[in-house]
């Protein structure tokens, strides 16, 4: 579980007495404040990875938001009522089964020692293999457990008990109906409160894929599916990547309302900043770097397109969304506003609910246009540009801290030689796998680039040359001990890496070419070892 019990134990507890205070009081505004609250809890089960509460909750979210529908005269039928507050209760009691599943595990991983504190030792991640027969799992689960995860097989028929869930179950359906298929998802979305739930070998038809998702399926790969594209997923489930907290700038003059908009979006731990003056905007966007600005379309000496068209002039900030806020519902007025540099249009008043959804998904449209931008399509790390950029912004950080900085070049040895012998699909594959590596094998903080190629650029705060070559030396020794499948054979590969740190009169180009002087000492010395440039 990538939350701690304590938290996830918090916010169910707010969730049901936010709905406590509804059934005491009936009223639009406590259903309202409720809504509001279970989106928030719904976004956090999303954004936590607990797939099965998530879509219990979500389910519930739209039965309340439908009653909001009904109009503030309107009466909630009896029957209703009872149906909602019994979903409420069963929420709060899958919620408290799941903790009472998790907390022995939890206790048992912090007990475990770390070997070194430049390595960041995760809990070890469980996938259940569910199907007829283990023999098909047994190549993947070889795979998975070069990466930190433990593969077990089990008969849907033959289930472990209830308690500690694993972070994945991947059902087979090969050789199943689409009915049996349906029923075996929907009795494992039952089972697993957590869990991401994945069917493999499943039909890739519409109406297939499409009764599989409806019964509580959140992936699914079709027959034929390349086995590195599975594996890329499951690690990519199992790696528990956390983002930062979306950051939302809000430009409005009405003390009041700028007030309620940042607590409608601290219910979905949305970080915000408030300006009342349009001409502040350009410098709260270079120090606050929000994903998003909300705009009140009317404010003294300034509109909110004025304001719009200046941070358009201004490349950095060119794709940022921003979302009006107004109380003029003049149609011709909105669609000038949005040619002019807006991307939607909010009339006031607005449901607190609607607000939160549209600027999680515009924040989630524009995160997604960046990483894009700055990352390497093949690998997911950062690009060769965005690599030397985040170098420049270490060292900075490592002189204004005085601390130490480590830098090396990774080259994959020998890699044309498996692209000519192998193909290069095979050839990705070794590259993905040691991209998978080092961001399992490293610190959160450290920053790792595909420099070009085979290459890989690695940076380590606050760590010397030789803490760094002796976490590499590490990665080097494992990750030659990976056999990728090839039809009916394997394939290895090895890596070799040159070391350096920060020196008083060093940047960016200097660190980079002593990091590669020690790499070709390497590969000069015979490969598959790790030098500290001299």
């Amino acid at each position: 579980m990538s939350c701690s019990p304590e938290e996830l134990l918090k916010r169910s507890t707010a969730l049901t007495a936010g709905w406590q205070a509804f059934l005491a009081a009936p009223g639009t505004d406590p259903l309202l404040e409720f809504a509001v609250s279970l989106s928030s809890f719904t976004e956090f089960l999303h954004g936590k990875g607990l797939s099965g509460l998530n879509q219990i909750s979500r389910s519930l979210e739209q039965q309340t938001l439908v009653l909001l529908d009904i109009g503030p005269d309107a009466t909630i039928a009896p029957g209703t009522l009872a149906d909602l507050d019994q979903r409420v209760q069963e929420l709060g009691a899958r919620v408290t089964d799941f903790i009472d599943g998790q907390r022995r595990p939890v206790m048992e991983r912090r007990t475990q020692t770390v070997a070194t504190p430049l390595l960041d030792v995760a809990p070890r991640h469980r996938i259940w293999l569910v199907g007829s027969s283990g023999a098909a799992w047994q190549e993947l689960a070889l795979q998975l457990g070069y990466f930190n995860i433990d593969a077990e097989f089990h008969q849907i028929r033959n289930l472990p008990g209830h308690g500690d869930e694993p972070a994945i179950v991947l059902l087979n359906a090969g050789g199943l109906s689409n009915r049996q298929t349906v029923e075996q998802v929907q009795q494992l979305r039952e089972r697993f409160a957590a869990s991401t739930l994945l069917v493999h070998e499943l039909a890739g038809d519409f109406d297939s894929l499409r009764a599989a998702l409806s019964a509580g399926s959140d992936f699914c790969f079709p027959t034929g599916t390349a086995q590195p594209l599975i594996l890329a997923k499951l690690i990519e489930l199992c790696s528990g990547k956390q983002e930062a907290p979306y950051r939302a700038l809000v430009v409005e003059d009405s003390i009041t309302a700028s007030k309620s908009i940042q607590r409608t979006l601290a219910m979905c731990d949305i970080e915000t900043h408030a300006i009342a003056h349009p001409h502040e905007v350009l410098d709260c966007l270079a120090q606050f770097q929000p994903d998003l600005i909300l705009m009140d379309m009317f404010m003294p000496g300034c509109t909110g397109v004025e304001a719009a068209r200046v941070i358009r002039q201004h490349p950095e900030f060119l794709s940022i969304p921003i979302v009006y806020l107004s109380g003029d519902t003049n149609v011709p007025l909105q669609i000038e506003a949005l040619r002019l540099g807006g991307d939607h249009f909010l009339t006031k008043p607005y449901n607190p609910v609607v607000l939160n959804a549209i600027v999680q998904s515009k924040i989630e449209r524009y995160r997604a246009l960046r990483r894009a931008m700055e990352r390497d399509s093949l690998t997911g790390l950062y690009n060769h540009r965005t690599s030397k950029d985040k170098l420049a912004t270490a060292i900075q950080q490592a002189r204004s801290a005085q601390q130490a900085l480590a830098v090396a070049m990774i080259d994959i040895d020998h890699f044309k030689k498996i692209n000519d012998g192998y193909g290069h699909p095979m050839g990705d594959q070794v590259i993905r796998s040691l991209s998978w590596f080092l961001s399992q094998r490293l610190r959160k903080s450290d920053i790792i680039g595909r420099y070009g190629g085979e290459e890989f650029l690695v940076v380590l705060p606050a760590a010397d040359a030789v803490q760094a070559v002796e976490v590499l030396d590490r990665i080097r020794h494992d990750f030659g001990q990976i056999k990728h499948p090839f039809n009916e054979t394997w394939c290895t590969a090895t890596l070799s890496a040159g070391v350096t740190q920060l020196h008083e009169a060093d940047d960016v180009q200097a660190l980079i070419k002593q990091a590669d002087e020690a790499l070709y000492s390497a590969k000069r010395a015979g490969r598959n070892r790790i030098v500290s440039w001299e």
